[in-house]
């Protein structure tokens, strides 16, 4: 049996760089220590989200635009060492902005998704990706997505079509705009960020990373709740609402397998029959 040791972080990161590769160390210290070999850091660790969601809010000049061969990204590469890291930032390719989720070890970048879903004025920001992929690493075959792509099932189902063991879902999800609960355990929102974790989880019976944003940030007070998933759609480890990082250990091979074993949902498919006002649904 091979179990592998895998964490999701919920923490507040912000605009200031340094600040923010200097948690990003401390939590990666902490993993090492705990012998995690499987890492994920928020959406937008490196820099920092938006300051709000509103189209009338006036915003700074939002986060700091890398570029994925840039020396940021050697720079958490260089940090990850042994480890696979999931981190989140703002990626900057000619002159457009993407919101973008890196993967890398110290021997440099493995993966590298562009958000594709985007909610609200999230598009006044960043350029939408237009793909989602699985690849190899070390620690098996992973596929990314951030925030509001979970919303959406075949962004799962596409990654899992692909091959992929574990999910990594990087967010800054925050809690209700509207009607918001004093307590963040009961907010309506957070219950939406838990469900679609464990969701994605089952339907594609795969394992599943989420990491979150923590604390605030400008208007926006996130959910954390990073977890990490077993593919029955079980948690198996969650920070609660407060900064912390869930680990878990789990033969993920074996998990996948035993899960799959009698009602298979990849295997059983019947796609000819996913149709809708006389389209096939891909």
């Amino acid at each position: 049996m091979s179990t592998l040791r895998m964490a999701a972080v919920a923490a507040e990161f912000g605009r200031d760089l340094e600040e923010d590769f200097a948690i990003a160390e401390r939590l990666v210290k902490e993993a090492r220590e705990q012998d995690v070999r499987l890492l994920a850091l928020p959406e937008a660790c490196l820099g920092g989200y938006l300051l709000s969601l509103d189209d009338s809010a006036e915003l700074d000049a939002g986060p700091p635009a890398l570029a994925l061969d840039g020396p940021e990204i050697r720079r958490l590469a260089a940090l990850a060492g042994e480890l696979t890291v999931v981190a989140g930032y703002c990626e900057a390719a000619g002159d457009t902005r993407y919101n973008s989720v890196v993967c890398v070890t110290g021997d440099g970048v493995l993966g590298n998704h562009r958000k594709v879903h985007q909610p609200l004025s999230e598009d006044a920001s960043y350029a939408s990706g237009d793909r989602f992929h699985a690849f190899d690493t070390p620690v098996g075959r992973i596929g990314m997505m951030i925030c509001y792509d979970k919303a959406f099932p075949e962004s799962a189902r596409a990654l899992a079509l692909d091959g992929a063991e574990i999910g990594v879902c990087v967010s800054a999800w925050p809690g209700a705009r509207t009607n918001a609960a004093a307590d963040l355990e009961q907010d309506r929102w957070k219950r939406r960020f838990d469900l679609f974790d464990r969701a994605r989880a089952l339907e594609n019976q795969i394992v599943w990373l989420s990491a979150n944003q923590a604390g605030t940030f400008g208007s926006l007070r996130f959910v954390g709740s990073a977890k990490v998933v077993d593919p029955g759609g079980e948690i198996l480890a969650d920070t609660g609402v407060a900064a912390g990082i869930a680990v878990a250990e789990l033969d993920v091979a074996q998990a996948l397998e035993t899960a799959r074993r009698s009602m298979g949902h990849l295997r059983d498919r019947r796609p000819e029959t996913y149709t809708y006002a006389g389209a096939v649904s891909a």
